[in-house]
């Protein structure tokens, strides 16, 4: 990759990622410290991805008219909380101020077969997800591993009413992959609904960003990718692309999975 595509690669990038942070030791200064590098000299992140404990603090930050959207998780990363404790901390996250609800779909019971389970946790959290709420849902890929599982919660999300399925929580061995995203791109083709992507987990440079986002192009076409279609749940991305656009070299040799 030359420095002109890898530019352009990291423009394009930008304002597709959820700046996140969610490590188990994360500290208020940490969030203070994440939201300000949301708005950076050439534009800002899409999101912040943040603990529901930060929500509000985030939002102070940020202040009322940020741009950045606040993205939150929950039924995580485990996936087996039970779905009134699940709505209970959704609705707590919306009355904090969250934008956008990052959901693990109960992905174990999915394993086991119960596909009515990932349906009703979906359908419930979506119903008090009111608009302008975005609902995420993560469908742990790593885990469920078999191809033709991944199809099918791609599927039951989509027709429970997600508005993004989402690879990863970012908490297992193996996270995004270049096969899982194949398979959830071609399941939003084939629903000819409106419903966004998100890889999460071990993107880290300009190179892994530019994979998923010619795969998105070749599969759902060239203007399709756009901040209300497609996220990059990432830590380190951002510095990467930070690097690029100052007229640096990726700062990270790392070419994909």
């Amino acid at each position: 990759m030359d420095n002109n595509e890898a530019r352009a690669i990291a423009a394009r990038a930008l304002g597709l990622v959820d700046l996140t942070n969610l490590k188990d030791d994360c500290t208020p200064a940490q969030i203070d410290a994440l939201c300000a590098k949301a708005v950076t000299p050439f534009g800002h992140t899409a999101a912040v991805c943040i603990w529901p404990r930060f929500i509000a603090r985030a939002r102070a930050q940020l202040g009322p008219d940020s741009l950045v959207r606040i993205a939150t998780v929950v039924n995580f990363p485990s996936g087996d909380m039970k779905l009134e404790d699940v709505l209970a901390e959704t609705r707590e996250a919306i009355a904090d101020g969250a934008d956008e609800i990052d959901l693990v779909i109960p992905y174990r019971a999915l394993i086991g077969g119960d596909t009515a389970a990932v349906m009703a946790m979906v359908e419930a959290v979506r119903a008090v997800c009111a608009e302008p709420v975005l609902l995420k849902t993560i469908l742990e890929t790593g885990e469920i591993k078999d191809a033709g599982l991944i199809r099918r919660a791609s599927e039951l999300a989509i027709a429970a009413g997600a508005d993004f399925i989402k690879t990863s929580t970012g908490k297992v061995a193996v996270n995004a992959t270049l096969e899982a995203a194949d398979i959830m791109l071609q399941a939003i083709r084939d629903s000819r609904k409106k419903v966004g992507f998100k890889p999460a987990g071990g993107i880290s440079s300009v190179a892994d960003a530019g994979l998923y986002l010619r795969l998105a192009d070749t599969i759902l076409s060239e203007d399709w990718v756009m901040p209300s279609t497609f996220r990059f749940g990432a830590s380190g991305l951002l510095d990467d692309i930070l690097a690029v656009l100052g007229g640096g070299r990726s700062s990270v040799d790392n070419t994909g999975y």
